[in-house]
């Protein structure tokens, strides 16, 4: 529920003498159909805790604390936004406060609470795809949903099927813990300023607990090599992780039931899954 009327988001940012930073990779998002629109995709937020990272001036902000959350956080490390974000929070009837801080070295899980959680974020490009390794590794999985904006290209690689030109590590990193779809686009004129490619949103919903594929260090390692040298066969380009166990590439291979003589893109998440395994097993 909104407490009392805020000023335009420009408005707000001339007040506080706001702009982009690009060493932290910033680009506002002032779009406010396109910022309603993404909050959207969080769904039922009232029994959750909602997380924002890195919220800049609070153009996403509005549209997310008008969902009601049970509570809600943000995680800013840039000072200057800070002042501009307490006041968005106090026009609205929900608990808010804002955590300054590297989003990196955050601990979300402990934010949440054990409570339902939902990560929303227009993320810095910087560290766009750090941060979503790091959520995907938090064991327990502490979030029931992440809408993510990257660049379009990263979006790409995330959601990207097997053979494609796209499909890669991050995509079976994704797959081994979620579902994810892209799920809108945002053209680079949507923000402030425009960077030099377009953005794209990301739903994230966990898998079932005896879905998941939980040993993504292994899945780290075994996928880091063999798309190291995407060109070459795996039995060429797996060579560091099998050292890494102390074993072979053709020995990893076959106890996993994969062609040596395959290349990484035309292997399933399932067969990086048991890749992952032997490449474990050969360790211990």
């Amino acid at each position: 529920m909104v407490m009392r009327e805020l000023p335009p988001l420009r408005e707000m940012i001339a007040e506080y003498g706001l702009r982009a930073d690009k060493s932290f990779g910033q680009h506002f998002l002032l779009d406010l159909n396109l910022t309603a629109k993404i909050a959207s995709l969080c769904g039922t937020v009232t029994d959750a805790v909602l997380i924002e990272v890195g919220p800049g001036p609070g153009g996403l902000t509005r549209p997310l604390l008008a969902l009601s959350p049970k509570r809600m956080v943000a995680l800013e490390m840039d000072a200057r936004f800070i002042p501009a974000l307490e006041a968005t929070g106090d026009a609205f009837d929900v608990p808010f406060s804002v955590i300054q801080g590297d989003a990196l070295k955050a601990d979300e899980a402990g934010i949440a609470a054990g409570e339902p959680c939902v990560i929303a974020s227009n993320l810095p490009y910087n560290v766009g795809t750090a941060l979503l390794i790091k959520w995907l590794k938090a064991d327990p999985l502490f979030w029931r949903r992440m809408v993510l904006m990257f660049q379009k290209e990263v979006a790409e690689r995330v959601v990207a099927p097997t053979g494609s030109k796209a499909y890669g590590r991050l995509a079976i990193l994704t797959a081994a813990v979620a579902s994810a779809r892209i799920a809108l686009k945002a053209p680079a004129r949507a923000f402030t300023p425009p960077p030099k490619v377009d953005s794209a949103v990301v739903v994230f919903e966990p898998l079932a607990d005896d879905k998941r594929f939980r040993d993504l260090a292994a899945l780290e390692v075994v996928t880091e090599s063999a798309f190291g040298q995407r060109r070459k066969t795996l039995r060429k380009s797996l060579g560091v992780a099998a050292g890494k166990a102390g074993t072979s590439a053709e020995a990893l291979l076959t106890a996993a039931g994969i062609d040596p003589g395959a290349r990484a893109e035309t292997i399933s998440p399932e067969g990086f899954f048991k890749l992952a395994e032997a490449w474990r097993a050969a360790r211990t």
